[in-house]
């Protein structure tokens, strides 16, 4: 099942609570910053901890795609404009054309925070107010026609949802394109912004924490929210001298139930045994996971299990959903680029919020940040409602 073709990152950045841009990500990495704060975003009443991504209230979007005007749009484009990550997507549109560099994009809910606003203003018939531009904002094809517009690219344009493993999943579709000869190279990844329906669904299904989470820790109490947009530009290795490979990717839907993992977690299980295989590597091999980690008892128990099984308790692994909060659909792009920056600077990004870690869970947990001057490949977790997951392994060559 080995990649005949990989892919290496070209370009990536990604824009979160810990700041936007790669710079502001690794610092946090290497200090195990949390980037957490209690919830004060709109009108949520909600006891629980947030990660909101500075600086979006104040991007206007050009006017030639004002119509695309929400905040998940707006922190698109503030994070497209980071680590001149735009200038690299419009060089490959000139070295390959535009109509043959695809984008796939990951998001769960969109810019439905304007659809939000716009039901608080509907009229005694209760029509909607005519600003409101369902097709351009909530539509969750949104972003990716925002994107598309924006940079000018003509090539396939998929949005992909499947709750948190939706950027995730678009690494993998991105590969499956270039490999059939649809597309010689494409931006993925993943956007997500803070909403009402996000918070307060996740508040009612009693999975958020009334205190920064704690992943794989013995008195976890649920997760944080967070926002994110987080973009790679994805090509042939022929193609480029990046340093970091998509070496392998693993997919599965074990459909156990609408909102709970598998408590074996064999759907977990079965796409991080796949993304082995098509890497043509062993469990031996991989030198740190990035767990999805969302600081729930049943997935971190879940993941836990999964992970014991296919690799003991011998690879360092953590979640930096304790940083960042849960990004939800921008999660596995974001933390494709964290385990990006991993590789790049042999770092082993910490726990952050993990105190006491569960002794049920039989896995070895990063509790400070610490280098690791020998860190070749990474697996990345991404894992959604109704049992919709996706494993990533990057690895680290060396420039041409």
């Amino acid at each position: 099942m080995s990649s005949s073709t990989p892919l290496v990152l070209s370009a990536f950045t990604a824009s979160s609570a810990l700041g936007v841009g790669l710079q502001a990500h690794l610092d946090a990495l290497q200090a195990g910053k949390c980037g957490l704060k209690p919830c004060d975003f709109e009108t949520a009443s909600i006891d629980t901890w947030i990660g909101e991504a500075p600086g979006i209230d104040g991007v206007t979007l050009p006017p030639a795609v004002a119509e695309y005007d929400c905040r998940n749009n707006r922190l698109a484009l503030l994070g497209l404009r980071a680590d001149g990550f735009e200038d690299a997507v419009r060089a490959a549109m000139s070295r390959h054309g535009a109509d043959r560099v695809a984008l796939i994009l990951g998001t769960s809910t969109s810019g439905i925070l304007s659809a939000e606003l716009a039901y608080r203003e509907r009229d005694a018939s209760g029509a909607l107010p005519e600003w409101f531009d369902y097709r351009c904002t909530h539509n969750t094809a949104s972003v990716g026609s925002f994107v598309r517009d924006y940079l000018g690219l003509r090539g396939p344009v998929t949005v992909v949802s499947t709750a948190c493993s939706s950027s995730a999943k678009a690494f993998a579709a991105a590969d499956r394109l270039i490999s059939s000869g649809l597309a010689d190279a494409a931006v993925v990844g993943g956007v997500d912004s803070l909403c009402l329906t996000t918070l307060y669904g996740f508040s009612s299904l009693e999975l958020t924490s009334p205190e920064p989470c704690r992943p794989g820790d013995a008195e976890r109490q649920g997760l944080s929210i967070g926002e994110a947009a987080a973009f790679a530009l994805l090509e042939r290795a022929s193609e480029s001298s990046g340093d970091i490979i998509l070496s392998g990717w693993g997919e599965s839907s074990d459909a156990h139930h609408m909102s709970a993992p598998h408590p074996e977690g064999r759907g977990s299980r079965a796409a991080m045994q796949q993304a082995l295989e098509r890497a043509g590597l062993r469990a031996a091999d991989v030198g740190y996971i990035n767990l999805h980690g969302t600081a729930t008892p049943a997935n971190d128990a879940s993941e836990g299990a999964a992970v014991a099984a296919i690799f003991g308790n011998s690879v360092p692994s953590s979640s930096t959903k304790g940083m960042t909060g849960h990004t939800l659909g921008a999660a596995g792009g974001l933390e494709a680029v964290i385990s990006a920056l991993a590789l790049r600077h042999q770092l082993l990004p910490a726990s952050v919020g993990t105190l006491k870690p569960d002794p049920s869970i039989a896995i070895e947990l990063v509790l400070t940040p610490r280098t690791a001057p020998s860190l070749q490949h990474v697996l990345s977790n991404s894992f959604g409602f109704g049992g919709s997951n996706c494993s990533l392994i990057l690895s680290r060559r060396e420039p041409m």
